[in-house]
């Protein structure tokens, strides 16, 4: 989702191993309000004196289908006074916005991948009035490997085909309904409790001292053909989109003889969003429940609710007969997802946000400086309490002749300050983004040299230590140190028994990305782009998953 710039050598997305994605804190600095969207209904035509505009947030994979259903819906017609408004986002940085953001901010509907999000949505108010699609979960692999495991004429259960020896390309646990989902199917399926309990960590484990392969290349692999290709977790569909326009399908869908798990894509009521006309939402609702939608869904490679499969099957490499559905229990798989968190070790993560007055400038609806505000504070809502953080904000000569203040220092997000905790102090702060901004410009380098060595001496040997940089602009503080200066000071100072990353992510078009890939080459890290500032959730996302 979004239009992040790929990284390479210092600015690719680091290797997802399972430890990380176990780590519900990678998904940690997961942020605010991103994703592609589609107006399916014009506004403002006709007589009408407004518009109701129904907020529809979808799971990536189904957004065209909201959008084809929604662009011509009855109730939402420009002759209706309404339209909606179909954002396609990740189901996990929807559970972010509930926690963070206003109202006014959240979708009216939504419809993530599975209904297990619903639990981990917390209090937030949700009701769900359907299921718009389906999808069975399997392991995807090459035919090649299928033979190679003696599996053609079925598959073991879970538990046995993940610890074939076959490689495993395990999705991030803390945003992948389908990761979650294979690690609940292997407990389920050994009948709960301790032992299954304990054949799900073996099998994490094992994933983790393989080789690191993250799901999409295995998933070219298998399209490849290739006999080692490793078993991915996926839902049926992805393996249906992925063999959809392949002359020779190598690609396909391994059904464990348990049963599959199955992602429900449930229409949810948001009840604490702002309501427009009520009539809009029930028209949305009776679209995206429709027989219009169900054959929209069936044409995409989803399956309908009642296991219908999509055309040509077979030829996409899936099953034509729905496999039996193996029922999951979303309280024991948070309970799961809580126990395996506790196997990576937590981040300590110095946060440094750019206060120049360059923030100001339009950001989809407000202004960098809001969009960075509420992209942080979302995250914050997920991140697990043993995580550390800290906060500091900068621009040229901010305070006297030092380019950056200390907000909060760095402490695990659960620790108690002064009669409240962490996590709360950071909130309070991050909320003075837009009220902090400087023109003294953007003392990028002084600020990365500092922070480093800030991290460096508050070093916690059993965390991931590292430096996050958000910044919109260049460096502009003439009277300190230049860029090659900092380069070779961060690789003399550098101390392989303290080891300091720093994630540089460049935001909108006149950040200096060359600079923070080189500052990232130098520290082991990362940098990234976003170009369109309304993709700086994702970016975000992707950047604290660096390792």
């Amino acid at each position: 989702m979004g239009r992040h710039a790929a990284t390479s050598a210092a600015r690719r997305p680091a290797p997802i191993t399972p430890q990380v994605l176990i780590a519900l804190a990678v998904a940690a600095v997961v942020l605010v309000a991103g994703g592609i969207t589609w107006w399916a209904v014009g506004a403002g035509e006709g007589d009408c004196q407004s518009t109701a505009v129904v907020r529809v947030a979808v799971a990536p994979e189904l957004a065209p289908v909201a959008e084809q259903v929604l662009g011509d819906a009855d109730g939402l017609r420009p002759e209706d006074c309404a339209s909606a408004e179909v954002t396609a986002q990740q189901p996990v940085q929807t559970v972010g916005d509930l926690a963070a953001l206003d109202a006014g901010d959240l979708p009216h509907l939504w419809v993530p991948d599975s209904s297990l999000w619903a639990a981990r949505a917390g209090d937030a108010a949700l009701e769900t009035v359907g299921s718009v699609a389906s999808s069975p979960v399997v392991l995807a692999t090459s035919r090649a490997a299928v033979d190679a495991l003696g599996w053609q004429d079925g598959a073991p259960g879970w538990a046995a085909a993940l610890s074939s020896g076959q490689a495993i390309a395990v999705p991030d646990l803390a945003s992948s309904a389908e990761a979650l989902a294979t690690l609940g199917a292997v407990r389920t399926a050994l009948g709960g409790g301790e032992d299954a309990d304990n054949a799900v960590v073996q099998t994490v484990l094992a994933a983790e001292r393989g080789p690191s392969v993250s799901p999409a290349d295995a998933l070219t692999a298998g399209g490849e053909g290739a006999p080692d290709a490793p078993l991915v977790p996926v839902s049926e569909q992805e393996v249906w989109a992925t063999n959809a326009d392949a002359e020779d399908p190598q690609l396909v869908a391994v059904y464990p003889e348990d049963g599959s798990p199955g992602l429900d894509y449930p229409l949810i009521r948001v009840g604490t969003a702002s309501t427009p006309d009520a009539a809009a939402v029930d028209a949305a609702v009776r679209a995206l429940t429709s027989d219009a939608a169900r054959t929209a869904a069936l044409e995409a490679g989803f399956r309908g609710t009642d296991g219908t499969p999509p055309a040509g099957a077979e030829a996409a490499g899936i099953r034509e007969a729905a496999p039996p559905a193996l029922q999951l229990d979303p309280g024991q798989v948070q309970a799961l997802l809580a126990q395996l968190s506790e196997l990576a070790a937590p981040s300590r993560i110095l946060t440094v946000f750019d206060v120049s007055t360059s923030m100001e400038a339009p950001a989809g609806d407000g202004t960098r400086a809001t969009l960075a505000r509420d992209a942080a504070k979302s995250t914050l809502t997920l991140v697990p309490g043993n995580f550390a953080l800290g906060l500091w904000f900068f621009a040229a000569e901010l305070e006297g002749d030092r380019d950056w203040t200390e907000a909060v220092p760095t402490r695990a997000l659960e620790a108690e300050v002064d009669g409240t905790v962490q996590r709360d102090l950071l909130d309070e702060q991050l909320d003075t983004i837009p009220d902090r901004l400087s023109p003294g410009g953007t003392g990028l380098y002084d600020t990365t040299l500092d922070a480093v060595r800030a991290a460096r001496s508050d070093f916690d040997p059993t965390a991931v230590n590292s430096v996050l940089m958000v910044t919109d602009g260049t460096n502009e503080d003439s009277r300190g140190v230049e860029l090659d200066e900092l380069l070779d000071t961060l690789r003399s100072e550098a101390d392989p028994a303290r080891p300091i990353k720093v994630i540089g992510v460049a935001l909108g078009p006149d950040a200096d990305l060359g600079a923070l890939e080189q500052i990232a080459d130098a520290t082991g890290g990362a940098a990234y782009s976003a170009v369109d500032p309304t993709d700086l959730q994702t970016v975000l996302f992707d950047a604290l998953r660096q390792r």
